[in-house]
């Protein structure tokens, strides 16, 4: 088995080797004065089950097109089998023509992981689904839920006023699955206009009051649904509020807007690198999926089943 890491998250990469317990792999990866990108493997990977980590979060485009070259470079390296890990799939949410002349770009980006040589993909937490049948290669979509009800249960383990909840209408299936796991009551955000003209108003559905509320998602990019969910919560008598989302994009005023919510903590997985500014935000906090990762890989790389994971 080779570990390769592309530059998106390195630090996630080293977690996972050190989890199964093998070294990274020796790469060059660098960009040309007019900022080609350039990958050399620097050792042996003939006949090896070679796994390429790379979450393609930003900037998207660059961190694509590493994947795609390194996936060509142990192509023609002779790779037996290579699997791209990518622990956040960016462009997951242009899953579907919006429009009449629209992309739909994360089928795109199946196709040219597929056409530049990869053989699978393991990725955790799709947005959309279907991305999984865009793909005509094998495709493993693990779930961060096990090392974030593990963190629950742990913080929150003597609360008997927990409620999960879902800041759309979107991720009720979600919400509803962690409440049965903790035991817990379920709410949902549910933003509508009263009438044609007006603003969307923020509701609450499910019983809240005095209630320590978890808000539960997949993605915060700008956190403005997050923060406006987290804001009716506390309007409607919620006692604390928490989040914990699986990929922490957040993009613009993302973190002016969480530190002056009225979340109490966000909880994000190691999906996407942490930037300085992340790591200052003084209500974030992240868990490792590297232990997540690093087992399915071994499942993999031994032909194992990866679903008995979730079992």
């Amino acid at each position: 088995m080779k570990i390769i890491a592309c530059n998106s998250n390195i630090i996630l990469a080293k977690a996972i080797c050190s989890y199964i317990g093998v070294p990274l792999a020796n790469t060059s990866l660098r960009k040309f004065a007019d900022r080609e990108i350039f990958v050399e493997i620097n050792e042996n990977i003939r006949g090896e089950d070679v796994f390429i980590i790379q979450s393609t979060s930003h900037p998207a485009n660059d961190h694509l097109m590493e994947l795609l070259i390194t996936i060509d470079a142990a192509k023609r390296g002779s790779a037996k089998r290579i699997t791209a890990v990518i622990p956040y799939y960016g462009y997951a949410r242009q899953d579907r023509k919006t429009g009449p002349r629209t992309p739909i770009t994360a089928k795109l980006v199946a196709n040219l992981i597929t056409s530049a040589g990869a053989d699978r993909v393991l990725t955790m937490d799709l947005h959309a689904g279907q991305i999984q049948g865009f793909f005509d290669i094998p495709l493993d979509n693990i779930f961060s839920a096990p090392p974030i009800i593990k963190d629950m249960k742990g913080r929150f383990s003597h609360n008997n006023d927990l409620v999960i909840t879902s800041p759309d209408v979107g991720g009720v299936v979600r919400a509803r699955a962690f409440a049965k796991r903790l035991n817990a009551g379920l709410a949902i955000a549910d933003k509508r206009r009263e009438k044609a003209g007006e603003s969307e108003v923020m509701h609450i559905i499910g019983e809240v009051k005095d209630k320590t509320c978890i808000l539960l998602d997949d993605i915060a990019d700008s956190a403005g649904t997050l923060c406006n969910a987290a804001k009716a919560l506390k309007e409607n008598g919620a006692k604390d509020i928490y989040s914990y989302i699986a990929h922490g994009v957040l993009s613009g005023e993302a973190l002016n807007k969480i530190e002056n919510s009225a979340i109490k903590e966000l909880v994000l997985t190691d999906s996407i690198q942490a930037s300085n500014d992340v790591k200052n935000t003084k209500n974030i906090r992240h868990i490792s999926i590297a232990p997540l990762m690093g087992e399915a890989i071994k499942r993999i790389n031994s032909d194992s089943s990866v679903s008995a994971l979730f079992d």
